[in-house]
């Protein structure tokens, strides 16, 4: 019997930086990426309290072009794209007639097109979603993905460090809006954006340039940080992670990013009708922070009951660095109140939901 060698595994322009730091490399949609370095506490705790390096450079960048790129844009977007102006970026589900979720994105508005960058796992499955809902229109969808890499330098320092590499004055630069510019003379989009929920920046830059400019940002200071710290920053931050709190089955409104919704825009969005229909008749489901109360941590997929009965599922879980308590996401019933149980290795574990974010950065 021939069995079928798995796909290779993809590796990013910065793999042997990531070697030379003695990351511990996992596989990770697809690709072989850094799961840690030093350690995910130390980790987090650089991008808390001072700067740390992200290589993200899986994350698809999909371009529309053309006379309709705007018109394609809104019709498969949640967000309103007309509302942001050039040098602007905006947070957006993609969803399926049916309201659940394709993807969430970020769509930033260029002069003369729009880029829409998507997580990794996605991308094949994103790019021919946006092709078969685009019919009629005179755009150009091109995934130019291998033409870019893409480093986050987030933390209180981020900006200190990055702006003795840039002519750009980063102080004038708001929460995202992107310039292009050059760092250390390599042409980069700057843009203020993250996923860590602190100040930062996500550069995007030619392939041959990301080990040079990793290599400069690292000797500035900068910490390399891999996926296991990214994931427990994000869920300090409350942010949503496809696979975890959004998916086919949830949509936008289910996990809390209502803010990333524009129900109202005139320009009709695929699943702008399920949505509707959801916000007037009330949720299936609700996103909730929640910290564990008794002992234990909380995991993806854990059941959360109340009196016995299921009544929702973790979403995300860990035991956060900067609180030092165990908290977690999950998507529950409606009525579900403030307390509830999550059900840990077969035992029923107190919890008591908590506000989201559970990690807000003091701003300057």
């Amino acid at each position: 019997m021939v069995r079928v060698a798995e796909e290779a595994l993809g590796r990013t322009p910065l793999y042997e930086e990531h070697e030379k730091a003695g990351a511990r490399l996992v596989p990770f949609a697809g690709w072989e990426m850094p799961v840690q370095y030093e350690g995910v506490k130390a980790e987090h705790e650089a991008v808390r309290n001072h700067a740390g390096l992200f290589d993200v450079s899986h994350m698809g960048e999909v371009v529309f072009r053309g006379p309709d790129a705007e018109k394609a844009v809104q019709r498969l977007v949640t967000r309103d794209v007309g509302r942001l102006e050039t040098g602007q970026a905006g947070y957006a589900a993609v969803c399926y007639e049916s309201g659940g979720t394709v993807d969430d994105v970020l769509v930033y508005k260029n002069p003369d097109d729009f880029l829409v960058v998507v997580n990794a796992a996605n991308r094949e499955k994103d790019v021919a979603h946006f092709q078969e809902h685009t019919d009629g229109l005179d755009v150009e969808i091109a995934d130019e993905s291998d033409d870019w890499a893409l480093l986050a330098l987030q933390g209180p320092k981020a900006e200190g460090i990055l702006q003795g590499f840039t002519g750009t004055d980063l102080s004038g630069l708001k929460y995202y809006r992107y310039v292009v510019g050059e760092v250390d003379g390599l042409y980069a989009v700057i843009s203020r954006t993250g996923y860590t929920g602190e100040d930062g920046f996500e550069l995007y830059v030619r392939p041959d340039g990301a080990a040079p400019l990793w290599r400069l940002l690292v000797e500035a200071g900068a910490a390399p940080v891999g996926l296991g710290a990214r994931d427990t920053l994000r869920l300090e931050a409350g942010m949503c992670l496809y696979g975890n709190e959004l998916d086919p089955e949830t949509t936008p409104l289910e996990a809390g990013i209502a803010f990333a919704v524009h129900l109202d825009k005139e320009e009709r969005f695929l699943g702008q009708e399920a949505l509707r229909r959801e916000r007037e008749e009330g949720l299936r489901k609700k996103l909730v922070g929640f910290k564990v109360e008794g002992r234990g941590i909380a995991r993806h997929e854990h059941p959360v009951a109340v009196d016995g009965e299921t009544v929702g599922t973790v979403t995300s879980g860990t035991q956060s660095p900067t609180l030092g308590e165990a908290i977690g996401l999950a998507l529950v019933l409606p009525e579900v109140e403030d307390s509830f149980d999550v059900v840990i290795r077969d035992r029923p574990v107190k919890a008591r939901t908590a506000q989201l974010p559970f990690y807000k950065r003091q701003k300057k």
